[in-house]
């Protein structure tokens, strides 16, 4: 039966109609490939019958959510969960045929959970050269009764030289200042303007600015792991340049490729399951007219439930989703 949804709901739907038009726009990997051949392309493919067509030293970035090692219901298609070492072998059957796309100044994010960051890192450590971990914050989870709440992800980054490219200056928030500090009277890092005191920051690798995509945002859709556009955004800002490829082997509902679409980048990516492939053909459909990621306006990342300050500073106002305007007008 098909899902009752609220008025409000603006979760991401297709009729059949539309599913016969959208799955013209991706394509199948069938035979050896150039660049031309995959830029800002969908594949709608098994990765391990398919990576072997890509192009070597292609890719400026490579962004990978690959399944946890947890049992997960993928649209039908299931994942099982494993003992560490089975996990670790199961990374290891892809990871060196994926990593052999990126260039030589090329980078990679790779995310996951507590349970398996560590296999994650053993991995990618044996390939390339890890540069840092960032945790970002889930502001939503199920409790426990008999032990923590789960309520954070890991990403781990990497390259493959010393020779890589990265934009700090892209990926700064702006942030309240509370107690603000002045030298000779002038305030001291940070701006006074009407609407109160804000400093511009060097990211961290300790995210808790993100909001986990939800029913009443228009970027949300029923795919079960979903990312935030905001989390990618940083991604894809601070390590492809602009007109840059960014690739990711598991696609998913096409949130790595429609986030670069809106910054400007060149996409490519992988996914087996037919339907989320057709949400990726619409949301990069809705994308080429509307580039707006909630929480970055302006060129800027701000902090979490700033709605009314990006409305009246953002150029570019992105659209805000009606559970974010309620946390913000109930002070949360």
């Amino acid at each position: 039966m098909e899902k009752q949804r609220a008025p409000r709901n603006q979760t991401l739907t297709i009729d059949d109609r539309e599913k016969d038009n959208l799955q013209n726009r991706f394509i199948a990997a069938t035979k050896a490939m150039s660049v031309s051949d995959i830029i800002n392309k969908t594949f709608n493919n098994d990765l391990f019958a398919a990576i072997d067509f890509f192009p070597e030293k292609s890719v400026d970035l490579l962004v990978i959510d690959p399944p946890y090692n947890l049992d997960k219901d993928f649209n039908g298609y299931k994942f099982n969960k494993s003992d560490d070492d089975a996990y670790i072998n199961y990374l290891e059957s892809w990871f060196p045929k994926v990593i052999r796309l990126l260039k030589q100044n090329g980078s990679l994010y790779i995310c996951g959970d507590w349970k398996c960051t560590s296999a994650l890192y053993r991995v990618v450590s044996k390939y390339l050269t890890v540069r840092n971990r960032i945790t970002w914050q889930r502001e939503k989870g199920r409790g426990a009764k008999s032990n923590w709440k789960n309520c954070t992800e890991d990403i781990w980054f990497a390259t493959v030289s010393d020779d890589y490219y990265f934009d700090v200056d892209s990926v700064k928030m702006k942030r309240k200042v509370i107690a603000p500090y002045k030298e000779n009277g002038k305030p001291k890092d940070w701006e006074e303007t009407e609407d109160g005191n804000f400093r511009l920051t060097h990211p961290s690798n300790f995210w808790d600015d993100i909001t986990i995509p939800y029913w009443s945002m228009p970027e949300n859709t029923d795919h079960p792991t979903q990312k935030p556009e905001k989390l990618i955004a940083k991604l894809i800002l601070a390590s492809c340049p602009v007109g840059g490829l960014v690739f990711d082997p598991f696609l998913g509902s096409g949130t790595t490729s429609v986030v670069a679409k809106k910054l400007n980048r060149n996409y490519c990516g992988i996914e087996l399951n037919n339907e989320y492939c057709c949400w990726t053909e619409k949301r990069l459909e809705q994308a080429s007219e509307d580039n707006s990621i909630q929480g970055y306006s302006d060129g800027l990342f701000w902090e979490r439930n700033t709605l009314n300050l990006q409305k009246e500073n953002g150029k570019k106002t992105p659209k805000t989703s009606s559970l974010e305007l309620s946390l913000f007008e109930a002070g949360k």
